[in-house]
């Protein structure tokens, strides 16, 4: 990590890391991989928006069509730098990653990329918003559906690499980071043997643009999904970005106001990409939002960001195993994993640790964190769940492990 990564100084930019909660008690907040806090900067940019331009893009003439258009594309111009994206117009801007995931999904069925003849893989790892997609077009389409394995400490199988990712694939969707486990996927090994086949290659980012330096042009993936509000940006927001080529080939995803060339009663013909993949009025205070979380990560770093991450997931995995009766699901060692711990305590259920821990001011996340097939491999229902972002601090771990403690005592566990 950089000398000069201070994160006490970071905190001070999010208000609300300055809240009291459960009595008085200092907020700890442990669920940045459900959705991260806002810095200061990022609540100014949309409220400066509102107040001083506010108006439809693309289509007013007036001053402030123009200013919320140039706010608008901006926000899509620092997106593509930030992900090292080779043109703006690969940049797609979706409500979430989860309609950025159906987007991509569904349009290579529409296309018939994905036909009878044709294997989609994906892994038991995904979040939902990475599985459902492909089952809808598998069955839709007639093609099959299959996956990649978990092996015991939370890494994914490859041992069948070669017969998952055959002749038959067209298309190889994984996650970057997952949700649940914090393992961080070798994309270099599947995107290799997904490209010797010739099949497309679709990344859920939406766990990795938050905490790590990307590279989309060097990658070799097709498409990559992300969102928002996962990297200090807004709700409302999030991006596809594809290769420019095959975003050029493939059907629009909705119809509508601008993401049409031109309509008649009979036919209409439809703009090019990224337009043509954005039907009706677009997230515009979102994207500027964005354009101010980009302008936040790059002035830290992403390199230290990804630097601190990985030393308080250290710390966190190395506190929490001390603890008697707590068992880890997924990775135990920091290597090649991201800032979310998923985790059961013996004896208590974990919406009743989340409760607990709760009433001493630390927010966590309890539930199957949308990856239930990862959480059937494991043979558990559900855990708890505590993660980490570029604000977190050992105090606050310590924090967590105090009030883990206090769980089990009042429970007797």
């Amino acid at each position: 990590m950089s000398a000069g990564y201070d994160v006490e100084r970071i905190r001070k930019d999010f208000p609300i890391l300055e809240r009291r909660v459960a009595g008085d008690l200092p907020l700890v907040y442990l669920d940045s991989a459900n959705t991260s806090q806002k810095p200061q900067a990022v609540i100014d940019a949309i409220d400066e928006h509102y107040r001083w331009h506010n108006a439809n893009v693309a289509r007013a003439m007036h001053v402030l069509g123009s200013e919320a258009t140039e706010g608008f594309e901006l926000g899509r111009t620092k997106v593509a730098e930030l992900i090292g994206a080779p043109a703006r117009d690969e940049v797609i801007f979706t409500k979430n990653a989860s309609e950025a995931l159906n987007l991509v999904a569904r349009v290579l069925g529409d296309a018939g990329r994905i036909n009878a003849d044709t294997d989609v893989v994906i892994t038991e790892m995904e979040h939902h918003s990475n599985i459902v997609p492909w089952q809808q077009v598998t069955e839709r389409t007639g093609a099959t559906l299959r996956w990649f394995g978990i092996t015991d400490d939370g890494r994914l199988d490859l041992t069948d690499l070669d017969e998952l990712i055959t002749e038959r694939t067209a298309v190889v969707s994984l996650t970057w980071v997952s949700n649940m486990l914090g393992t961080i996927n070798p994309l270099d090994v599947v995107i290799a043997r997904a490209k010797a086949v010739g099949a497309l290659v679709v990344v859920d980012a939406s766990q990795a643009v938050p905490q790590l330096p990307v590279n989309v042009a060097a990658l070799g993936a097709d498409f990559v999904a992300f969102t928002g509000h996962k990297m200090v940006g807004p709700t409302g927001i999030g991006v596809l970005w594809g290769r420019y080529d095959l975003l050029a080939e493939l059907p629009p995803f909705l119809g509508g106001g601008e993401m049409i060339e031109t309509v008649t009663m009979a036919r209409s013909t439809f703009a090019k990409p990224p337009h043509r993949f954005e039907a009706g009025t677009p997230p515009i205070a979102q994207a500027v939002g964005l354009g101010a979380a980009v302008d936040y990560l790059t002035a830290i770093g992403l390199n230290n960001v990804a630097a601190h991450e990985q030393e308080i997931t250290g710390y966190a995995l190395g506190a929490l195993q001390e603890i008697d009766g707590l068992a880890i699901v997924g990775p135990r060692e920091a290597k090649d994993r991201g800032g979310a711990i998923s985790f059961t305590l013996d004896g208590v259920h974990p919406h009743d640790v989340a409760q607990l821990v709760d009433s001493r001011g630390v927010a966590v996340r309890a539930g199957h964190h949308c990856a239930k097939p990862a959480h059937q491999r494991f043979g558990v229902q559900s855990t708890t769940r505590a993660s980490f972002y570029l604000y977190t601090t050992t105090d606050e771990i310590d924090a967590l492990v105090e009030a883990l403690h206090f769980t089990k005592k009042y429970f007797g566990a």
